[in-house]
């Protein structure tokens, strides 16, 4: 089947029933935070009672998935197989219809929500970029995304989602199979530096290594390109010191949390105490990412495993708020 295909000849998703109940209900890790700190939430459903607490208007989660039907039971059926694919099982926690998805992400929180989608093969993007077009122009709170592949045609189709409106875009290096310092890409670059306008691209080398991942060729990107809004998901794991360089070294450069400390790959008690000093001095610069929904736990994880790194609360309320409020043109 090609990817184009109409979502409605997909089986689609289930809804929020009462057999198939609100994940907002699943608790959460236990985490213990300094007696300064605002206590962290238990469960998805005291999410916004500690964003209210904190004094905060919402959440900036900049790391969030919406994608064509067809499209997302591919990426759900690679993670069904993740214990062969990844070396450990991989249950999706929110494998809801769109509608309960966006329901879910909105009583979380959210104010804006990202709808990331990504291609693995050439002539896909620009496809994609015309069903984030419309996914958009169907919800008012859902972020007009775009992405691109390595290929001659994003010189004309990043320029085109850029004119119709794209806020927000996303680059996945280790599925795709390219390398972001393609010069083929030059073109898409320089539009999207021009525009000001954030990619969200994951070029570490976990959860799986791939040719082209880790720092080096997002270097040469920024090197070319230094005013380019890069914000690395997944703090760029295993490569965290590597990247945390590059946030360090260009001011557009930013980390999003996605799965870092959130008792998946790692718990915060993991976090070496230089780099947690390290974020602790990159408090502008760290934005809150969860992968919802194709998270294997339940949202409020990641919140809590960031609260549970001790760095504060006003640290919380940056990374929580404030930094992706700005990227994203929320404040």
């Amino acid at each position: 089947m090609d990817d184009s295909d109409d979502a409605a000849t997909q089986t689609p998703s289930p809804a929020r029933t009462t057999a198939n109940p609100a994940p907002e209900t699943t608790i959460g890790r236990i985490v213990e935070v300094p007696d300064t700190m605002t206590v962290p939430p238990r469960s998805d459903a005291e999410v916004p009672g500690y964003v209210r607490a904190l004094g905060l208007p919402g959440l900036a989660d900049i790391h969030v998935h919406f994608l064509p039907q067809n499209v997302l039971d591919k990426v759900w059926e690679y993670f069904d197989n993740a214990a062969d694919n990844y070396g450990r099982d991989w249950p999706i926690n929110y494998r809801f219809d769109t509608d309960t998805r966006l329901d879910i992400v909105r009583e979380l929180g959210l104010r804006a929500i990202p709808a990331l989608t990504y291609p693995h093969k050439p002539g896909m993007a620009a496809w994609l970029n015309e069903w984030n077009a419309e996914f958009a122009a169907a919800h008012d709170d859902v972020i007009h995304c775009g992405t691109l592949y390595s290929e001659p045609e994003s010189a004309d189709y990043v320029p085109a989602a850029l004119a119709a409106g794209a806020k927000l875009f996303k680059v996945h290096v280790q599925v795709g199979v390219f390398s972001p310092d393609d010069e083929v890409l030059d073109p898409a670059w320089m539009a999207l530096e021009a525009a000001s306008v954030p990619i969200v691209i994951h070029a570490g080398s976990a959860p799986l290594p791939g040719t082209y991942t880790g720092p080096r060729a997002v270097a040469n990107v920024l090197e070319r390109f230094p005013r380019l809004t890069f914000v690395i998901a997944h703090m760029g794991m295993p490569e965290y010191d590597e990247f945390a360089d590059l946030a360090e070294r260009f001011d557009n450069v930013f980390l999003d949390t996605t799965m870092f400390a959130s008792g998946y790959f790692s718990s915060p008690a993991e976090v070496a105490p230089a780099y947690r000093e390290r974020l602790a001095g990159l408090e502008d610069k760290v934005i809150l990412g969860s992968d919802f929904p194709n998270i294997p736990y339940p949202y409020v994880d990641q919140i809590s495993g960031l609260a549970a790194l001790g760095l504060g609360d006003g640290w919380m309320r940056s990374v929580l708020w404030a930094n992706g409020a700005k990227v994203l043109g929320l404040d």
